[in-house]
């Protein structure tokens, strides 16, 4: 375990970065852009290379060192919380080198088995409705892999993935909302969209479409709540990196909002450009906002290198949205040249991302002390 170093996070972001551009490569191969598939798997991979390989690799290692950053009488003892995404990064290289048979979406199941272990010990620190809602989402995304392991068909498990990612981020928010106080009944709406996405889950495993129907309810009622009570609407009105961050989370909201309904228009399509519009409303409209909008508070956390805000952040962010307003429209009327462009224009806006923040990370005159980042008090 020392030898391998898996408890220090550079070389396991390292890792969640490679799935990163494995899964863009795979995607365009998708799309039907002329690139060589570099091995047969790999277009195929797309899906579990971007949500385990890369996303669950990030929000692993943003748990573990959560945890370490307690004191170190309690810290200390916690190094295996970095097994998680040793786990699914090498996974997610497993699937990108073409490793036969289950060796991938083995590693990444019992990475995620690991990050549910992580959320046993944050239950066991403060038991509270946002730590719920985040344990709810890693179970959720152990339930997924597992069905994945078993054999179920991609289409068949992205739900499970997708409501990792959601829960995830609405768990945070709600976190981050304690400071507005909200009342009962506003926390029990959100408990309750929660559960409506839970319960068309749990449907789809017998009836399919109307299970992703109702879950894509749940998506659309968690989508209109952030909307409504999220703090975003209020750190709009300021300035510098808290207005970047609140276009971010709101323009996040709507896609998600969008992603919901077109769940619920869809229901259960297994391949196709309706599929695709669906899952990457969800997946780079909402998902991937939410990246931008917390990478200059996170990495810093992760890295020990501050990322200082530049205004050329809005370049990948207003490209993101307009690649991907492009690709749905281009689902939608099957204009194919549309969504091929609107897919390319979305690995740019990536990419542009990657070099915007490596560029703020090396502009910075100092390196302060990283910000200090508890499991129950996640930056916003």
């Amino acid at each position: 375990m020392e030898k391998l170093n898996i408890h220090t996070p550079l070389p396991l972001l390292a890792l969640g970065f490679l799935a990163l551009l494995a899964a863009m490569w795979a995607g365009l191969v998708r799309m039907g852009w002329n690139l060589p598939a570099l091995q047969p798997i790999l277009p195929i991979s797309h899906g579990p290379l971007m949500i385990s390989g890369f996303l669950g690799t990030v929000i692993g290692i943003e748990r573990a060192v959560a945890l370490s950053a307690l004191p170190a009488t309690i810290g200390a003892k916690r190094r295996w919380t970095y097994v998680g995404p040793f786990l699914t990064g090498l996974g997610a290289l497993t699937l990108i080198i073409g490793v036969p048979g289950l060796v991938g979406s083995l590693l990444i199941s019992l990475g995620s088995l690991s990050l549910v272990l992580v959320f046993v010990v944050i239950l066991r620190i403060q038991v509270a409705p946002y730590t719920i809602t985040m344990a709810g989402g890693a179970l959720l995304w152990l339930v997924g892999n597992g069905l994945w392991l078993l054999g179920w068909p991609i289409y068949s498990v992205v739900g499970w993935w997708s409501g990792f990612l959601i829960l995830t981020i609405a768990g945070e928010r709600l976190e981050l909302n304690r400071v507005r106080r909200l009342s009962r009944p506003v926390q029990m709406i959100f408990l309750s969209a929660i559960g409506l996405l839970l319960v068309g889950l749990a449907i789809s495993l017998l009836r399919f479409e109307f299970g992703i129907r109702l879950s894509g309810g749940g998506m659309l009622a968690i989508a209109l709540w952030l909307l409504r009570y999220d703090l975003a609407r209020y750190t709009l009105k300021k300035s510098g990196l808290s207005r970047f961050i609140a276009i971010c989370l709101l323009a996040g909201y709507g896609w998600l909002a969008i992603g919901g309904g077109l769940a619920i228009r869809y229901g259960g399509v297994s391949a196709g450009f309706d599929y695709d519009a669906m899952q990457h409303a969800i997946f780079i409209g909402f998902v991937i906002s939410m990246i931008f909008g917390h990478a200059p508070i996170i990495f810093p956390a992760v890295t020990g290198k501050p990322v200082p805000f530049q205004p050329i952040f809005y370049s990948h962010l207003v490209l993101l949205h307009l690649s991907l307003l492009l690709r749905i429209v281009g689902d939608l009327s099957f204009w194919l040249a549309g969504r091929q462009w609107g897919g390319l224009l979305n690995v740019v806006a990536l990419l542009l991302f990657l070099i915007n923040t490596v560029r703020a990370m090396r502009s910075a005159r100092s390196t302060p002390t990283a910000p200090t980042v508890t499991p129950l008090e996640q930056p916003g």
